[in-house]
């Protein structure tokens, strides 16, 4: 079935045919013990039982990759994809605009493992090349940016990177695969946090590597060492939830770009980050590489006082101020709090992440609600000024 649409992906590809009982569903196999006299050795740590590696399989078609590897964590996955990609002696080069539990791996982790690293300014590629040693391996991107949704230009970076014999890989957690496949531009490694919007519940914690054949069975032996498996029930959650992969984005793809275009007009709102307004420096970037504007987006409140922040989120009905992203509930975040806070408040500010900085994770609540809302909290945040 390598000829469905990316929506039938989401339901077919890599299912399991109940031929026992004739059910729609995959059969969940529990055993973490199987016989290894049947020619192959299964074993949950190696990744390879029936319900991990239907998994494995739908991401990789939706993907566009070769093949693919499913782990307990995004954090799993990136630091088996470094340590598959790296040794001893190389350098990588990262943009500088990252989510902060990459930014915490790589200037606390590397360093032990003596691989060196440079952090660039994505918004020129040539910086990229710039940036290039003897020693360079490999090159990391996260587009669009957490929190504040920059396009980088993947397929000029891409060619860079071929040209010097270089390996990219990116996060596309943000954009998902319904709205960006960045090996159709030349990304040899795409990572993702599950967790998000692959999971889109909020209730399953996992990642997902997606490369050509010859890097999955690099990242696979390192993933065997480090342990990170996921075990088959949590597998079928993640099948169950796929499934509506496709829909659940677009819903929240739409509702993000109105939600935006609201923000973008209230006098309260200084800022609204979000690729698919026109004022979006990446706009024009996006429109070739995405499919889909995303569904995050991130808006700098104006405010005379701190505490005038937890008025704000006090005042939220629906909107739940919350950690992760990617959930079908509307929910909100100040990255300084959360996502950024292991990051050096001067290395935060020098890319644009204050204290007034919340980003939106948009779900597929009605639109109105989430207008009415945001609308509400913000009335009272002016109210509160008054008074003060």
């Amino acid at each position: 079935m390598k000829d469905l649409k990316t929506a039938s992906i989401c339901v077919h590809t890599g299912a399991i045919k109940d031929k026992q009982f004739g059910g729609v569903n995959s059969p969940i196999y529990t055993s973490s013990a199987y016989n290894y006299r049947e020619g192959k050795v299964i074993y949950p740590r190696y990744y390879n039982t029936p319900n991990q590696q239907i998994i494995s399989e739908k991401i990789a078609a939706l993907e566009h990759g070769e093949a693919g590897l499913v782990l307990s964590s995004g954090m799993a996955a990136i630091h088996a994809t470094m340590m598959a990609v790296l040794k001893s002696g190389d350098h990588i080069i990262f943009q500088a605009d990252l989510y902060g539990g990459t930014y915490h791996f790589a200037v606390n982790e590397l360093d032990n493992a003596n691989i060196a690293y440079t952090m660039v300014d994505a918004a020129d590629v040539d910086n990229f090349a710039k940036a290039i040693r003897p020693n360079t391996k490999a090159i990391y991107l996260e587009t669009p940016s957490n929190p504040l949704l920059k396009i980088t230009d993947i397929e000029a970076v891409a060619s860079i990177a071929k040209a010097n014999n270089l390996v990219t890989i990116i996060d596309n957690t943000f954009a998902s695969p319904i709205n960006q496949t960045p090996m159709d531009f030349g990304i040899d490694i795409v990572i993702h946090s599950g967790t998000k919007y692959l999971g889109g519940h909020s209730d399953i914690c996992f990642g997902a590597v997606v490369a050509s054949n010859d890097w999955i069975a690099k990242i696979h032996q390192k993933s065997i060492i480090y342990g990170g498996s996921l075990n088959s029930s949590v597998c079928a959650l993640i099948e169950r939830s796929m499934k509506t992969l496709a829909i659940r984005v677009r819903e929240q793809t739409k509702n993000a770009q109105a939600l935006a275009e609201f923000l973008d007009r209230l006098p309260m709102v200084d800022k609204v980050y979000y690729p698919g307004l026109s004022s979006h420096e990446g706009h024009e970037l996006a429109k070739k590489l995405m499919h889909g504007f995303g569904a995050m987006l991130s808006f700098e409140l104006r405010i005379n006082y701190l505490h005038d922040l937890d008025v704000f989120l006090d005042n939220l009905r629906i909107i739940k101020p919350a950690v992760s992203l990617g959930g079908i509930e509307t929910t909100l975040t100040a990255p300084t709090s959360t996502s950024h806070a292991k990051m050096p408040k001067a290395t935060r500010e020098k890319q644009g992440i204050f204290d007034n900085l919340f980003r939106v994770s948009v779900g597929i609540e009605d639109i109105e609600d989430l207008k009415a809302d945001i609308l509400y909290a913000i009335q009272k945040v002016e109210t509160h000024a008054l008074i003060a």
